[in-house]
């Protein structure tokens, strides 16, 4: 299969380009960036910085991919962008390269959908099968694990976590790390329950579905101090795995606050 690149498209010739890539017009790929097997930039992209695109990617027009951190303590030092396979990054989505105090790279997983406008700052780490809605954004230095959804026009903090499988309701402005399966929503964002749906769709059964729900009520009681609930959720559900992921998240970082359900006045 071979590379195809369109007369009006400008290709620098230091950039990698595997079989099978389809540069679209008007596209300006870097000297520094490395693209996958069968990635096929449509129109009017841009990829510049020391940027890697894996297999199989489909990137739409004016989309801007390796940009230079938007971090004042950046003054040119070489950082890159690794995005993993069978991407599809919409119309104007943004995704930074990462910064030196922070690692020097920002990673984005595969099979993710980046839809128009969302952005991927600096130094963030992405799972595999994540969902950007319209003008999702992400600060730097977040962490977002497999199978999250972020809503339109939601914003996650920087140094924010959200958990595997959570989903971050539209307008949400989330400063606080989201349990997995959680779901948040709000300004600031609060934790309104398990993401129920999500878990249906992702073919949990109902009867790890119906103990996790218990396992919330208890964590997440009026009763007893948060680490006692947390305690006792260890003793009761020590055996679910769905369950510990949710203790293991919270113990990872106990510095990091938590997106908690809003208490009744």
């Amino acid at each position: 299969m071979s590379i195809q690149v369109h007369p009006n498209a400008i290709v620098d010739p230091k950039a990698e380009l595997a079989e099978g890539v389809f540069v679209g017009p008007f596209c300006t790929v870097g000297p520094g960036v490395k693209l996958g097997a069968r990635t096929k930039l449509v129109s009017h992209v841009v990829i510049d910085g020391r940027t890697e695109l894996g297999e199989d990617n489909v990137v739409y027009p004016f989309a801007m991919l390796g940009g230079p951190p938007q971090h004042t303590a950046y003054k040119g030092e070489e950082t890159q962008l690794i995005v993993g396979d069978r991407n599809l990054i919409r119309e104007h989505a943004t995704m930074n390269t990462g910064t030196a105090g922070g690692g020097g790279v920002t990673r984005v997983g595969s099979d993710g959908l980046y839809m128009i406008e969302s952005h991927v700052g600096h130094d963030c780490v992405i799972g595999d099968n994540v969902i950007l809605t319209k003008q999702a954004t992400l600060g730097g230095h977040c962490e977002i694990a497999d199978f999250v959804i972020i809503g339109g026009l939601a914003a996650v903090h920087q140094r924010t976590r959200v958990g595997r499988h959570a989903m971050v309701g539209g307008l949400a402005a989330v400063v606080k790390d989201v349990i997995p399966y959680g779901s948040v929503w709000g300004n600031h964002a609060h934790l309104e329950g398990l993401n129920l749906l999500g878990l249906k769709r992702r073919g949990f059964s109902r009867e790890t579905i119906n103990t996790m729900r218990a396992a919330y009520r208890l964590l997440f009681a009026d009763e007893g101090t948060f680490q006692e609930r947390l305690d006792d959720t260890v003793e009761t559900y020590s055996d679910v795995p769905e369950v510990m992921e949710i203790v293991d998240f919270i113990r990872a970082d106990a510095s990091r606050p938590l997106c908690l359900p809003e208490r009744e006045v």
